[in-house]
């Protein structure tokens, strides 16, 4: 059995410091659900992910690491004549990275409901989706909707990660209605503090609700209880990749049987492993390491 199916889109990133003054970059591959499901792979469970890649060197280096990370891409399909997504990420010291999208018309934002498994979500202990992934055209959106459903249908525990970015969506209306949506279905919802507004009618007591409160740390709600944890004290190399390392933790440790506030604390080693890390997933530990 699968512990954690998940689907999204794996893009190519540049790096580097200022993009108009810099002579050199730094090139890696990344995306929110690929990084938690490396996570979770290092971390001993079985993750399977569903995407798509171009037929060109970002899209082999996208399979290469997956398959070399233990993860089951299976499901991964590469498109001929498409291209894999990139991102420009300028990094600031003191300030998130400022990132530019050169992903419209890419191969992993192909995704279409016919490319769901039905049957191996059904067969999974958990489905992992985000926000982002949703918000890549109405195909995609469809696509997490086939495979949330696949979940409730074979009564498959949902986690959903708003992850909300505005430059993604149309309106916020819009972002507002599918994100609401989504959380709705989940049992196990992620939520930055300042996203709590857009899911507000999916904020109920019999949900498990994970909140990012950034420097402050991370809270949960959970059987009708708070649970607090402080935010990581580590230096900060690059905080990309932190809140999916964060959400891999949790979900590891709710698959391992851990208590809701041993929940909050892998969480929050994974995300100062990534923030110390230029990488987002290079730098996230083995179950040995953890």
């Amino acid at each position: 059995m699968i512990d954690v199916y998940t689907l999204g889109e794996a893009l190519g990133v540049v790096s580097s410091g200022r993009v108009r003054h810099e002579h050199e970059a730094r090139l890696d591959v990344c995306g929110p659900e690929f990084t938690l499901a490396v996570a979770l792979a290092r971390l001993g469970h079985s993750c399977a992910y569903l995407g798509k890649v171009g037929a060109d060197e970002l899209g082999a280096r996208v399979l290469t690491v997956l398959r070399g990370e233990g993860v089951d891409a299976a499901d991964v399909r590469v498109t001929q004549g498409g291209r894999t997504g990139l991102l420009l990420r300028d990094t600031r010291v003191g300030l998130s990275p400022h990132v530019t999208h050169f992903r419209a018309g890419s191969a992993g934002s192909g995704l279409t409901p016919g490319n769901v498994p039905i049957d191996r979500i059904g067969a999974s202990k958990m489905l992992h989706v985000s926000g982002v992934t949703a918000a890549l055209g109405r195909d995609a959106l469809e696509a997490v909707r086939a495979a949330v459903s696949a979940a409730r249908n074979a009564e498959v525990m949902i986690s959903f990660a708003v992850d909300y970015r505005p430059e993604l969506w149309a309106s916020v209306r819009e972002a507002e209605d599918a994100l609401t949506e989504l959380a709705c279905d989940s049992h196990l919802l992620f939520v930055h503090q300042d996203e709590l507004d857009l899911v507000k009618p999916a904020l109920t007591p019999e949900r498990e609700v994970v909140v990012d409160r950034g420097a402050k740390g991370a809270s949960v709600r959970s059987d009708r209880m708070r649970y607090d944890a402080p935010g990581p004290q580590v230096p900060v190399v690059d905080t990309s990749g932190s809140a999916e390392a964060f959400v891999a933790g949790y979900i590891s440790a709710a698959l391992d049987g851990l208590t809701p506030p041993e929940r909050l604390h892998r969480g929050t080693l994974l995300s100062a492993a990534a923030v110390t890390s230029a990488s987002d997933w290079q730098g996230l530990p083995t179950r040995a390491e953890l």
